[in-house]
């Protein structure tokens, strides 16, 4: 695994959990069958409940940990990249890649500055890429709030930014380079992509208005 070959060049202590969400092909067989090559490759199964829930479900799982690296499962963001953040990480709470080199449709585009916009007016701007998954979070910072964010939102990431932004946490950000998805087809799109779109809008902005 490529990941595994670069990590292994910076920490030698370290396991990469990885979470399959109902999968109805094989990718659980071969998940499986790749963790028994790998000590360090932990699979987790579980029923479908979405891409933010089983985030969240993730750092839940690990926020006993000193950091916690999330990664989606696309290929879009390659492992190069991840040294900087390793190496910045004593200095930071949270550390996240700005995605660059980004190919997308207007419609994501426009949600994207949504997000953004949002999160920068109810929490503060402190992060730019607020959905970015790229995105090295200290333990002990992410223990204090991921209990905090109800379990079915759809994107935990957008509001564990603003979090991060509002409470003036230690923030890195540099820019990760974006290429097209390698694995898999995206899920969500056209209207259904709305939908959700809106949805996690409104999950971000009733979440500022229930904090103290």
């Amino acid at each position: 695994m490529k990941w595994t070959r670069a990590i292994d060049k910076l920490t030698s202590d370290y396991r990469i959990h990885v979470y399959d969400d109902g999968s109805r092909d094989k990718t659980l067989e071969i998940l499986q069958g790749l963790s028994k090559q790998n000590d360090r490759l932990v699979v987790h199964s579980k029923d479908n409940s979405g891409h933010g829930p089983t985030i969240l479900t993730g750092y839940r799982d690990n926020a006993d940990s000193a950091w916690v690296f999330q990664i989606d499962s696309d290929d879009e963001m390659q492992p190069g990249s991840f040294s900087e953040l390793w190496y910045q990480r004593d200095e930071y709470d949270f550390l996240i890649g700005t995605r660059v080199q980004r190919s997308q449709p207007v419609i994501r585009k426009l949600i994207s500055f949504i997000s953004r916009r949002t999160v920068h007016l109810l929490y503060g701007n402190g992060v730019w890429d607020v959905n970015s998954p790229f995105r090295l979070i200290r333990g002990s910072v992410l223990a204090d709030y991921v209990d905090l964010i109800p379990g079915d939102t759809f994107a935990p990431n957008v509001i564990l930014s603003g979090l991060m932004s509002m409470n003036k946490h230690r923030i890195y950000e540099t820019t990760v380079p974006h290429t097209v998805r390698k694995t898999g087809e995206v899920s969500i799109r056209k209207f259904k992509l709305l939908k959700v779109s809106a949805r996690s809008f409104m999950q971000t902005i009733k979440f500022r208005f229930t904090l103290p």
